[in-house]
């Protein structure tokens, strides 16, 4: 299944929005509790490190899935919102050999800063900055057996409400993620893995 790039997504978002949107004014501040649901694509960074001394160079593989997030309005301008999603699996390849895999879930909390909160605009842009654990899980490895520790990091986002009516919204997001990782083969530490990733995802808004 292919997925869209941030720029078609936002595109094709905006020409979305276009469409539906009507002229009545529609609130948006301080005290929505709202949820945001979509696909969001995970591309780690093209370089993941090595394992065994350098002797196995790692390369984490995209991949997507449904995420969720759920917010609150602290303030007109100000919000908090985690970010959630089924467990990610990526294939692992050492040596571009695909020999390992792994499950993660990264649920990411960022305090958010909307410059047109409180306004009746329908574009709604968003910056946030925050803290993003990752819990891994299902490790495998033909040769052998992989085991990476859970990670703390910070994390980076940027987003866009597309305000349909009171209720609902198109919406587009990027997230970026640091996310270390020291792994273990057999028992053993083999190393580090930065999975660093871009995380993008469409769907929709809805508050409450």
């Amino acid at each position: 299944m292919r997925f869209l790039s941030l720029p078609t997504l936002i595109a094709t978002s905006m020409a979305a929005a276009t469409l539906v949107l009507s002229g009545q004014a529609v609130a948006y501040g301080a005290g929505d509790l709202y949820t945001r649901v979509g696909i969001a694509k995970v591309a780690p960074t093209s370089d993941n490190g090595s394992l065994a001394n350098g002797a196995l160079a790692v390369d984490v593989q995209n991949q997507a899935d449904v995420a969720f997030t759920l917010g609150y309005r602290l303030h007109d301008k100000v919000g908090v919102e985690l970010l959630a999603a089924l467990p990610f699996e990526h294939d692992i390849h050492l040596n571009d050999d695909n020999i390992a895999s792994t499950k993660h879930l990264p649920p990411t909390l960022t305090l958010q800063y909307y410059p047109l909160g409180g306004s009746q605009a329908r574009v709604q842009p968003y910056i946030g900055a925050g803290v993003n654990y990752t819990h891994f899980a299902d490790e495998t490895l033909t040769i052998g057996k992989l085991d990476l520790e859970d990670s703390w990091g910070v994390a980076g986002q940027v987003g866009i409400d597309l305000v349909v009516d009171d209720h609902w919204a198109l919406n587009t997001a990027a997230w970026y993620l640091d996310i270390d990782t020291d792994a273990s083969v057999n028992g053993a530490a083999a190393g580090s893995v930065e999975i660093d990733p871009l995380v993008v995802m469409a769907g929709v808004s809805y508050r409450f």
